[in-house]
C-alpha cells in the first residue's frame, strides 16, 4: 500500500515534469533566483508553480510537509479517490490564485509575491491536511455528505475505516488488493442500495430517506468485522457470486478483474451501471456501464489501458481503439481524475451459490468514452 501512496504523491506533486518550455524573456533571472534549480534540474519542470517549488529550499520544505500531510491522509482513507481527486483540483486552483495562469513563465517582478503567495497557501494546506476532521467536510459524494451531516454516522465510519484498514494491513499484497478492491465494491453496492448514486448536487433535505439505510449498512459491516475478531479471511474474499445477474454482478465482475491486474495502482472503479441482460436457467448475458476514474497518469495505448480499461484509446476524440493494443504504444496520457466509461456485455454462469462471472478480462469493450478531469 505505501508504495501506492508515495507513487500518487509524486504524480500529484509534480504533475508535468517533461519537457519545460519557458516563455518569455525572464526565464534566466527567475532560475537565477531559485539556488536548487540546478541542482534538482527544475528545467525539466512544465508548470511555472512547481518549478519555484523545486528550486526554492523555503517552498521545497513546505512542499515536503504538504506531501507528509497528503500521505497522512492518503493512508487513514480506504477510499482514495475523493482525496486524490481533491489534491489535483487544489494544485490547479493554488497556481491560479497566486497569479499563474497556464505554462506562463513567473515575471522576474512578480517573483517574490509568487513566491510569498505559494509559501502561504501550501503551508495552509498541510495544517488542514493534517486535521483528521478535514476527511469528512471533504467528502463530495451523496452518501459522505449524509454521513459527515451526522456526528454520530461520521464516527461510525472512521472506526469501520481504520478497523478495515487493519484487517487488510495482515494480509499479503495479492489478497491485500483483493481486499481494497472489495471495499471498495460494498461502498458502491451501498450507494446503489439506498438509492444515493448520482445525488451529489442534491440538498441534504432531500436525502433524508436514505440514512436509514446508511445506519444499518455500516452497523452490518461493523458487526460482521467485529465477528471476525481480527480475522481478515473472514470478512474478505468470502463471496465468490453474485445473488441476481444484474448491477452488483457486474461490479462484482470488474471488481475482480481490477484486482487481479492491480489496476488499482491506476484507476478506481467509481460507477457501475446494468444496461441490458438476457438470462435463462443455467446463463446469463449482462451488458455493463463501467466509470472509472484515473488515480495516477497512463499511456492511453499501453498495457494498463488495454488490461484495466479493455481498450486503447484515440487521446484526441476520447474513443476507443480497440485494434491498437497490439500494434503500437501511446506518449498521450490520462491526467489525474480523467473519467473513462466503457461498455462491455459479461458473460455469468449459474452456480449452488449464485452467478458466477465467466470473464477474465475487460477486453473487448463494445463502446467507450473518455472524458473529465485535466
Amino acid at each position: 500500500m505505501r508504495s501506492i501512496v508515495l507513487t500518487v504523491l509524486a504524480l500529484l506533486a509534480w504533475p508535468a515534469a517533461s519537457g519545460f518550455a519557458q516563455s518569455g524573456t525572464s526565464a534566466p533571472s527567475i532560475a537565477g533566483r531559485l539556488p536548487l534549480f540546478s541542482k534538482n534540474n527544475c528545467q525539466a519542470i512544465r508548470d511555472p508553480g512547481n518549478q519555484l517549488v523545486c528550486g526554492d529550499a523555503e517552498l521545497s520544505a513546505a512542499a515536503e510537509k504538504l506531501s507528509t500531510a497528503v500521505e497522512a491522509r492518503l493512508a487513514r482513507l480506504p477510499d482514495r479517490l475523493p482525496a486524490i481527486e481533491e489534491n489535483a483540483v487544489w494544485n490547479r486552483q493554488r497556481n491560479l490564485g497566486c497569479g499563474i495562469v497556464g505554462q506562463t513563465a513567473v515575471r522576474a517582478e512578480d517573483f517574490d509575491r509568487v513566491k510569498t503567495c505559494l509559501l502561504k497557501v501550501t503551508e495552509e494546506r498541510a495544517a488542514i491536511l493534517r486535521d483528521p476532521d478535514f476527511d469528512c467536510l471533504a467528502a463530495n459524494t451523496a452518501a459522505g455528505a449524509l454521513i459527515c451531516a451526522d456526528p454520530a454516522l461520521a464516527l461510525t465510519e472512521t472506526e469501520l475505516n481504520s478497523q478495515v484498514l487493519g484487517l487488510i494491513g495482515k494480509l499479503d499484497p495479492t489478497a491485500a488488493r483483493f481486499a481494497f478492491a472489495e471495499y471498495g465494491r460494498w461502498t458502491r453496492e451501498r450507494d446503489r442500495k439506498c438509492n444515493l448514486v448520482g445525488k451529489e448536487n442534491v440538498p441534504l433535505e432531500e436525502l433524508g430517506s436514505a440514512e436509514a439505510c446508511l445506519v444499518d449498512d455500516l452497523k452490518r459491516r461493523a458487526d460482521e468485522i467485529a465477528a471476525a475478531k481480527g480475522d481478515p479471511k473472514k470478512v474478505f474474499g468470502r463471496q465468490v457470486a453474485a445473488r441476481e445477474p444484474d448491477t452488483d454482478a457486474v461490479d462484482f465482475c470488474a471488481a475482480r478483474i481490477h484486482a487481479a491486474n492491480s489496476c488499482g495502482n491506476f484507476l478506481r472503479i467509481n460507477r457501475v451501471y446494468a444496461l441490458d441482460s438476457q438470462v435463462t436457467d443455467q446463463e446469463a448475458q449482462v451488458t455493463g456501464e463501467i466509470e472509472m476514474v484515473v488515480l495516477a497518469p497512463f499511456a492511453t495505448c499501453s498495457k494498463v489501458a488495454s488490461t484495466c480499461t479493455g481498450t486503447c484509446w484515440d487521446a484526441a476524440t476520447g474513443l476507443p481503439r480497440p485494434g491498437a493494443a497490439n500494434k503500437e504504444r501511446s506518449a498521450a496520457a490520462f491526467n489525474v481524475t480523467r473519467r473513462l466509461r466503457i461498455q462491455r456485455t459479461f458473460a455469468f454462469v449459474k452456480a449452488a451459490d449464485g452467478w458466477r462471472c465467466r470473464e477474465d478480462e475487460l477486453a473487448p469493450v463494445n463502446a467507450g468514452t473518455a472524458n473529465g478531469g485535466s
